[in-house]
């Protein structure tokens, strides 16, 4: 592996840190054209967790770590990039997941659904966007709440299949009738899926990005429990949110974001990979700069308005990180509509998680926002950075 700093303006906030008062810290100008820069210091915060934090990406711990970025009460303080040579990483790599550099037998081998390629992951085509995967979802899921606030959508109590009404519903279990979009994007639709074995041939979510239609081929799968009944995490469901957006606003979901998220927010870059149906791939396609994704939490601290200007309901933002599935794991984690409660010591903890090592989390509280992007699918690490950064946040507040 070979990684080497290429920019950070982390020392130089630290060496600022007299310079701005908690009182401007109340007013920070919206970062709509870009973050305004401040210390951790400067904004209340102890440094030292962020500078242990960078040291264990320095030596290792955390694995393949590409950004790391900190806002507090709108102001950027930690702001971390590093090199990794991605060519080196991936070559020999091979699995289900697709082969690496030098590696792949075949042309058709290399295309934007191989996990292993460098120009396609975790960067795209040497672009500053990165692969966000899952944090998709919780994307995705603001995209929803907007199209039901401006009446495309008439609520989460929608009947899940009235939006699939053009495909073959034939084979559909008659339980799936009865389910929801809120069924749907709390992960308890009742179709059954299997995707905790990543790089396995038998990850339905593998079989689903190789399948021609990617909504049929999720409208067809067997269901297992009755919607509500049962949280099983369902990367297909995910997608359907996609078919969902199209149907009830005519526009594809990466236009519907540009028009009423991404320009809005003045996120002026991204890729959004599509299925074989043009549909773009709202489970894990995304690709975002870490700055821009901050925006994202931003908007979610701020209840739904950004620089005056209402985006998506405060009930929205509320429903959307409620605990409705709880727990779902042996860690205690909570879910909600795509987005994950990850609450540490009293703190509440939102996020979006992605494969290989993608976070967003915001700690409403302490209007902290924290963004980390990685690729770990090379080789073993000790430690997840989700980890090292949550403990990182709680310790500068003296959590």
């Amino acid at each position: 592996m070979l990684r080497s700093r290429v920019a950070t303006l982390f020392v130089l906030t630290l060496l600022a840190g007299g310079l701005v008062t908690r009182a401007a810290a109340q007013q920070a100008p919206w970062p709509t054209e870009g973050w305004s820069v401040s210390s951790p210091a400067a904004q209340g915060l102890d440094s030292m967790p962020f500078v242990e934090l960078v040291r264990g990406v320095e030596d290792g711990t955390f694995g393949n770590i590409d950004r790391l970025v900190v806002i507090r009460n709108g102001y950027l303080v930690v702001n971390e990039r590093w090199e990794n040579d991605y060519r080196t990483l991936s070559r020999g790599s091979s699995s289900a997941l697709g082969c690496g550099w030098e590696t792949c037998a075949d042309p058709d081998d290399v295309h934007q659904y191989n996990y292993y390629f460098p120009d396609h992951h975790p960067y795209y085509m040497d672009r500053d966007v990165h692969s966000l995967q899952s944090v998709t979802k919780s994307v995705t899921s603001i995209l929803i709440g907007i199209a039901i606030m401006r009446g495309e959508i008439s609520g989460a109590d929608a009947l899940l299949l009235s939006f699939f009404e053009d495909y073959d519903l034939s084979d559909v279990d008659d339980r799936l009738s009865q389910a929801t979009l809120e069924d749907l994007l709390t992960m308890r639709s009742g179709i059954e899926w299997h995707e905790d074995r990543p790089f396995d041939s038998t990850n339905t979510t593998l079989q689903l990005e190789w399948s021609d239609d990617w909504i049929q081929f999720t409208l067809d799968q067997p269901t297992d429990a009755d919607p509500g009944e049962k949280w099983a995490y369902n990367s297909g469901g995910s997608h359907l949110m996609s078919g969902i957006i199209k149907h009830s606003t005519g526009k594809y979901v990466d236009e519907y974001a540009e028009s009423y998220l991404f320009g809005p927010l003045g996120i002026p870059d991204y890729h959004w990979k599509q299925t074989p149906t043009r549909y773009p791939d709202t489970e894990g396609g995304l690709y975002l700069e870490a700055e821009q994704l901050a925006k994202i939490g931003y908007l979610y601290l701020n209840g739904g308005v950004w620089d005056g200007e209402r985006i998506v309901t405060e009930e929205w933002v509320e429903a959307s990180t409620a605990r409705h599935a709880d727990p779902v794991n042996q860690a205690g984690w909570g879910y909600g509509y795509q987005w994950w409660r990850l609450d540490r010591d009293g703190t509440e903890v939102w996020a979006g998680l992605g494969f290989g090592g993608q976070f967003l989390l915001v700690m409403p509280e302490h209007q902290l926002i924290g963004v980390a992007n990685s690729w770990n699918l090379f080789g073993r690490v000790d430690q997840s950075i989700l980890r090292g950064l949550m403990e990182a946040m709680l310790a500068a507040v003296g959590g």
